[in-house]
C-alpha cells in the first residue's frame, strides 16, 4: 500500500492557494519560528553556564550530547501520537511543553541537572519537529509546489531572533531564570494562538491511497532487485536503505549546525577573547545565512532538485569552514560558520520531503524514522568535539565540520533529483 499526493510539484499550481491553506502556512511558520527561538535563546548563555557550574569542555560536550537521548527515546512516539491526535495538536502542545522545560536548563546548577533538563527538552523538541514538518507537508500539498524550505527559513529566523535575544541578555547581565521565565510566557502562549489556524481533518486528507502499488524509486542508491520483495519491520529493503541514507544526510547536517550552536560562542570566547555579545555572533552568522538559504531555497530546489542543491551546499560548507580554520580570526570564524549554515540550509526540508513521499511506508512513518535518525548527530557530535577540544584544541576539533560536508556528499544520492517530484 502506498499513497500519492493529489496535487504536487510539476503540475500547474493553483493561481491562489485556498484561504485555509494560506492561514495554515502562517500558523505552521509560527510554530517553526517559536521552535527555533525558544531553544536558541539559551545557546549564547552556554559560556556562563559552563563557568558557573565549573565544567570542562569534555563534561559540557557530554551533557549537550546526552540531551538528544531524550529525542531518540521520544521521537518514535510522534507517529502514533499524530495518528491519534493529529499533527496540528501534537506540534503545538509539544512546543508549549518544550518552552516550559527550557526553564529547567536556565536553572541548572550541576552537570546532572543540565544533562537531565537537556534530555527532557530534546524529547519535547523531537515530537514538535516531526509533527510540525508533517503538518507542513499537508499544507505544501495544498499549494502544489515546494514551500518546505520557507518553513525551515522561519525556524532559522527564530533561531537568529532567539540567539540575538540571548546574546543581548548575556551582555546586560539578565539573570538566567528571568530569561527562562520570559521564554515560557512568550513562546508558549504564541504557540497556543497558532493552533486555531491549522488545517482540520485527518492528516491523510491530502493524500490518495493507491491500491496494489509496490515500493517506488526515489533516490539513486542502487539496490539489488532480488531484495525488493523482502521486508524489515514492515519496510522493503530498498525503503530501509533509503531511510538510513536520508538519516545519515541529516546526521551530518545536524552535526554541522551543532558546531555553531554548541561551540560557536565558546570558540569565539576562548580563541579570540570576544565579548559575550560578539561571541554569540558566530551562532547568529550560521543561523542568519541558513535563514537566507532557506527562504531562497524553494526557488533553487524547484530549479535544480534537492540532490544537486545538497551537493553544491556541501561544497560551500566544507570550503567555507576550512577557510575559517586555516586563517583563524573572529571575522573569518563568522564567515566560516555563515558558509556552513548556507551550505546545509535545504537539507532538513529535502530529507523530510523525500521521507514523507517514500512509497511503501504508512503516513507519518518516513518522517518519524528520518527525524529520529537525525537525532543521532546531535547525540554523537558534541561529546566527540568536546573530547577533541580538551585533547587538542577547539580549533582543531572544529575540523570535523569539513568532514561532515564529505559525509553529505556521500549520502546525497538518497535525495530527489531534478524532476523527480513530477515523476511522482
Amino acid at each position: 500500500m502506498r499513497y500519492e499526493t493529489k496535487e504536487y510539484f510539476g503540475g500547474m499550481p493553483p493561481s491562489a492557494p485556498p484561504r485555509d491553506a494560506r492561514r495554515a502556512r502562517l500558523a505552521v511558520s509560527l510554530i517553526f519560528f517559536l521552535n527555533g527561538a525558544s531553544f536558541c535563546a539559551i545557546l549564547p548563555r552556554y559560556p556562563e553556564m559552563v563557568h558557573s557550574i565549573g565544567l570542562s569542555k569534555t563534561a559540557f560536550g557530554l551533557a549537550v550530547g546526552l540531551g538528544p537521548i531524550g529525542g531518540l527515546l521520544a521521537g518514535l512516539a510522534a507517529a502514533p501520537l499524530m495518528r491519534k491526535f493529529g499533527s496540528a495538536s501534537v506540534s503545538v502542545l509539544a512546543q508549549v511543553l518544550a518552552s516550559t522545560v527550557h526553564l529547567l536548563i536556565y536553572l541548572s546548577n550541576s552537570w546532572l541537572w543540565l544533562a537531565g533538563s537537556l534530555m527532557f527538552a530534546s524529547a519535547a523538541d523531537a515530537i514538535t519537529d516531526i509533527a510540525m514538518n508533517a503538518h507542513g507537508m499537508r499544507v505544501e500539498r495544498r499549494y502544489g509546489r515546494s514551500i518546505m524550505n520557507s518553513y525551515h527559513g522561519w525556524w532559522s529566523l527564530g533561531a537568529v531572533t532567539g540567539g540575538l535575544f540571548g546574546a543581548a541578555a548575556a551582555q546586560i547581565g539578565l539573570p538566567l531564570w528571568a530569561q527562562g521565565a520570559l521564554g515560557v510566557l512568550i513562546f508558549g502562549s504564541a504557540a497556543l494562538m497558532g493552533r486555531r489556524f491549522m488545517l482540520p481533518c485527518h492528516d491523510s486528507t491530502e493524500r490518495t491511497e493507491v491500491a496494489g502499488a509496490t515500493p517506488g524509486s526515489a533516490g539513486d542508491i542502487p539496490v539489488d532487485t532480488r531484495f525488493t520483495g523482502r521486508r524489515v519491520a514492515g519496510m522493503s529493503i530498498r525503503a530501509l536503505f533509503l531511510v538510513l541514507a536520508l538519516g545519515m544526510v541529516l546526521v551530518f547536517a545536524g552535526s554541522t549546525e551543532d558546531a555553531g550552536n554548541t561551540w560557536g560562542a565558546l570558540y569565539m570566547t576562548t580563541a579570540f577573547g570576544a565579548a559575550p555579545f560578539v561571541a554569540g555572533l558566530a551562532f547568529v552568522a550560521l543561523q542568519g545565512a541558513q535563514t537566507i538559504g532557506r527562504f531562497t531555497g524553494d526557488a533553487v530546489v524547484n530549479r535544480l532538485g534537492d540532490r544537486l542543491t545538497a551537493r553544491l551546499g556541501a561544497l560551500i560548507s566544507g570550503v567555507g569552514m576550512s577557510f575559517a580554520l586555516l586563517f583563524p580570526s573572529s571575522v573569518t570564524t563568522m564567515i566560516g560558520f555563515a558558509m556552513a549554515g548556507w551550505g546545509v540550509a535545504t537539507l532538513f526540508p529535502a530529507a523530510f520531503r523525500a521521507a514523507d513521499d517514500m512509497p511503501g511506508l504508512p503516513h507519518g512513518v518516513g518522517i518519524t524514522l528520518v527525524g529520529w535518525l537525525a537525532r543521532i548527530g546531535f547525540f554523537v557530535s558534541p561529546p566527540i568535539v568536546g573530547a577533541l577540544a580538551d585533547a587538542l584544541t577547539l580549533q582543531r576539533a572544529l575540523w570535523l565540520v569539513p568532514v561532515y560536508a564529505v559525509g553529505i556528499l556521500v549520502f546525497s544520492g538518497s535525495l530527489s533529483g531534478r524532476g523527480a517530484q513530477t515523476a511522482q
